[in-house]
C-alpha cells in the first residue's frame, strides 16, 4: 500500500505549478498539513524502554482531510453519541441532490453546503411534525458527505433519527402509529426540493438564476432505512466525521502518471480504479471542506440549545445516559517493538523551524 502523503510529495509540486492560480486556500492548507503530518516539521515525543530501545513519535497534523489522522477524535465522537442513544428504534434518512445541481454546489461550497444541511433537516422536522404516522417534534443528527465510493462528487446528507418525538405541547412521548414504518420517502423528497428551492431563491438569487427550471421538476431522492438501535448508523458515519473521504490503505500503485486505488462498490465487491494523477488529485481535493465549516449538526431536541427538552424526553422514557467515565475509551500505551513492553515518555521534541521565504 502507498500512503497518500507519498503521492503528494511526488506529484503535488507539478500539480500546484499547473493549477496554482485556481487552487483554493483550503486545498493548499490541507496538502501542506498532510505533507508535514508525522514528520519532524510538527515535532513529537521521544519514548524509551528498559531494554534500551528508543522511539520517536512525531505529531499528527489533525487536519480532517488527512487519512492518517482523526482516529482518536472519531473514537471520542462515537463514544459521545453512543451515550445519547435512546432505547428506541432508529432510522437513517438520506437526502441526495440531483446531479444537475452538483456543479454549482461545488463552486459555492460554504454557503450551499450549509443550505443543504439546514433544508434537509428542516424538511425532516416538518414532515415528522405534520405526517399522520407520527405528528411529533423530532430530534436528529445530520452529517454532510460529499463523495461516492470511487471519490466522485456526490453531495448528500445523512440524518440519524430516533423513532419518535415529543407531542406538540412537549408533555408526551409519541411513537409512530405503524412501528415498521417511519415517514414517506416521496413526501420527504418533495418537501426537501421545495424548501431548498425557496431558500436558494431567497438567500442566493444570483445562484438561483443560473439553475435551469427543469431541475425543480425532477424527482429528488430521500431514502429511509431502519437501523435498529442506531449504533450501526453511527459507526458508519463516524468514519467520515473526523476523517478523510479516502482511507490510508486504498492506494495500491503509483506508476508516475497514474494512481490505482481500491474501493468497494454498492454491491460490496472490491474494485480497482486507475486514474491519471491530475484527475486523482482533483477527485480527492474536491472533498476538502471550507475552513471552519461544520460537517456535523444537531437539530430539534437533539440540538445543543434543547438540553431541557432532551432531559424531559429522558424522564418520559425512564432512561439515563451512560456514565462517561465508564464508556470513554482509553488510549492504548505505546509498546516497545522489541520486547512488547509499555514504553515511557522521555522528552518532547520541538517543531522544526519554518523554512525561509
Amino acid at each position: 500500500m502507498i500512503a497518500l502523503a507519498q503521492v503528494l510529495r511526488r506529484h503535488w509540486p507539478a500539480y500546484e505549478q499547473k493549477f496554482g492560480a485556481r487552487l483554493l486556500p483550503s486545498h493548499r492548507r490541507a496538502v501542506q498539513a498532510m505533507l508535514a503530518c508525522r514528520t519532524a516539521a510538527l515535532g513529537g515525543q521521544l519514548f524509551g524502554c528498559d531494554c534500551g530501545r528508543r522511539e520517536f513519535v512525531y505529531h499528527s497534523c489533525n487536519h480532517r482531510a488527512c487519512p492518517r489522522c482523526g482516529h482518536a477524535d472519531t473514537t471520542q465522537w462515537l463514544d459521545r453519541q453512543r451515550r445519547r442513544l435512546l432505547p428506541l428504534p432508529y432510522w437513517l434518512v438520506t437526502f441526495t441532490l440531483p446531479k444537475e445541481l452538483r456543479s454549482i454546489l461545488r463552486s459555492h461550497q460554504k454557503p450551499l453546503y450549509g443550505l443543504l444541511i439546514r433544508e434537509a433537516a428542516a424538511a425532516l422536522l416538518q414532515v415528522g411534525r405534520d405526517h399522520k404516522n407520527l405528528g411529533a417534534q423530532l430530534g436528529l443528527l445530520a452529517v454532510l458527505q460529499t463523495w461516492a465510493r470511487d471519490l466522485h462528487y456526490h453531495p448528500h446528507v445523512h440524518c440519524v433519527v430516533p423513532g419518535g418525538g415529543l407531542s406538540a405541547d412537549g408533555l408526551r412521548w409519541v411513537r409512530p402509529k405503524d412501528p415498521d414504518y417511519f415517514l414517506p420517502q416521496g413526501v420527504l423528497a418533495r418537501r426537501f426540493r421545495t424548501r431548498f428551492k425557496h431558500a436558494l431563491k431567497e438567500q442566493h438569487p444570483e445562484l438561483f438564476s443560473q439553475i435551469p427550471t427543469e431541475v425543480w421538476k425532477l424527482k429528488w431522492v430521500a431514502d429511509v432505512q431502519a437501523v435498529g438501535s442506531g449504533e450501526p448508523a453511527l459507526k458508519y458515519l463516524a468514519a467520515y466525521v473526523h476523517r478523510s473521504a479516502f482511507s490510508a490503505e486504498k492506494i495500491v500503485a503509483d506508476d508516475g502518471t497514474h494512481i490505482t486505488f481500491t474501493y468497494r462498490d454498492n454491491t460490496g465487491t472490491n474494485r480497482k480504479l486507475k486514474l491519471p494523477v491530475e484527475r486523482f488529485l482533483h477527485r480527492f481535493l474536491q472533498h476538502v471542506l471550507p475552513k471552519g465549516f461544520q460537517r456535523v449538526r444537531h437539530f430539534g431536541w437533539l440540538s445543543p440549545a434543547a438540553k431541557a427538552r432532551f432531559e424531559r424526553i429522558a424522564a418520559l422514557l425512564d432512561w439515563q445516559p451512560a456514565d462517561p467515565q465508564l464508556s470513554a475509551s482509553q488510549p492504548a500505551p505505546l509498546l516497545c517493538p522489541c520486547c512488547q513492553r509499555p514504553m515511557v515518555f522521555i522528552q518532547r521534541l520541538a517543531r522544526a523551524p519554518p523554512l525561509p521565504p
